[in-house]
């Protein structure tokens, strides 16, 4: 709390100087960072306030024995051991990037139709996940199938510790179900991929030689193929090394869409580094291990209607509400199951 508290103040004094905007996009990043501690300051004294406000309403219940009071008391804890539940995942995420904005990509796989279509519903999951929690959403890239559902697709998640959250989800998603878009009712098997990577306040750690990028700029399209602009205003930038793509289409200028393409590839780029220096010390100390495996998270749409995580064994038996947004169970599993993994 002390140190939340003094990076607030620090924060403030930054975002009362008289020229923070003159440099806009350095005021933004002052302002959001405010924002974000702000908001988690006022979550912890809300349950500190809210504890406070059970023991006296437990007391009137037992003085007056009020079954009404009650059993309002009774809703009351049980609400606030969930949001302690989760302040408590919170203290769990302690990694490097944690703290940060997340930038979520989802890639359909094998699968035809339907893995497009997963795609999709992926999509919406995720945006539904964030709606309920009240974090601001911003797509910033759309790829839509020639059928159903879209190829990929990428947006960012701009609230604290989106990161440190929702990385849990990165892997191999498969669904299982009768297929809509076939005649002889057989079930089919799809996939998609979802990847998670932080917002980098600064990519200054990595440097990208011009020749090392192919740019490509074309007209940012809709459902079915479909121009949404009259001009090429779309970005896609290769990194000819690694292979690493990067679509942007959402902003209104070829400028603003280059700009935020490269952002995304420095930080994928710097992860891929990280990750290689991870590897090499584990390759020197004989400790190599498989990471997240191929599928981290099955949903059965047939028979027995189900979603099950693989790693941490935590299931739920009514997928329509997991499709809806309702990731909070899975999520809080799977950070407890990577730190207890770390931690051995």
């Amino acid at each position: 709390m002390e140190q939340l508290q003094a990076q607030i103040a620090d924060l403030s004094e930054k975002a009362g100087a008289p020229d923070l905007w003159d440099d806009p996009e350095a005021a933004q990043k002052v302002t959001s960072a405010l924002s974000h501690r702000q908001s988690e300051l006022a979550r912890v004294t809300a349950v500190e306030r809210r504890l406070d406000d059970l023991d006296v309403l437990v007391e009137l219940a037992r003085e007056a024995d009020d079954a009404e009071t009650g059993a309002e008391a009774q809703a009351e804890y049980e609400a606030l051991k969930k949001t302690i539940g989760d302040l408590e995942v919170q203290t769990l995420l302690d990694g490097e990037y944690d703290d940060r904005s997340a930038v979520v990509t989802i890639r359909s796989g094998a699968g035809g139709d339907d893995a497009t279509d997963f795609a999709e519903m992926l999509l919406r999951m995720y945006l539904r996940w964030a709606e309920r929690h009240g974090y601001p959403v911003k797509v910033m890239d759309t790829s839509y199938a020639e059928g159903a559902g879209i190829k990929s697709a990428t947006f960012e998640v701009d609230a604290p510790y989106a990161y440190g959250t929702l990385s849990i989800e990165a892997g191999t998603h498969r669904l299982a179900r009768i297929s809509p878009f076939g005649s002889a009712d057989k079930r089919q098997t799809s996939f998609a991929a979802v990847e998670v990577i932080p917002v980098m306040e600064e990519a200054v750690e990595v440097e990208i030689p011009e020749n090392d990028i192919r740019v490509d700029v074309f007209r940012s399209s809709g459902p079915g193929g479909q121009s949404v602009n009259t001009t090429d205003s779309a970005v896609r930038i290769t990194h000819i090394p690694t292979g690493i793509v990067v679509s942007m289409q959402n902003e209104k200028s070829q400028i603003q869409n280059r700009a935020a393409a490269m952002r995304v590839l420095q930080t994928r780029l710097l992860l891929l580094q990280k990750e290689k220096e991870a590897a090499k010390k584990k390759e020197l100390a004989g400790t190599i291990t498989a990471s997240w495996g191929d599928q981290m998270r099955s949903y059965f749409l047939y028979g027995q209607q189900l979603v099950k995580d693989l790693r941490t064994g935590y299931e739920v038996g009514n997928p329509a509400t997991v499709f809806d947004g309702e990731l909070d169970g899975f999520i809080a599993a799977g950070i407890r199951w990577r730190k207890s993994d770390h931690d051995a």
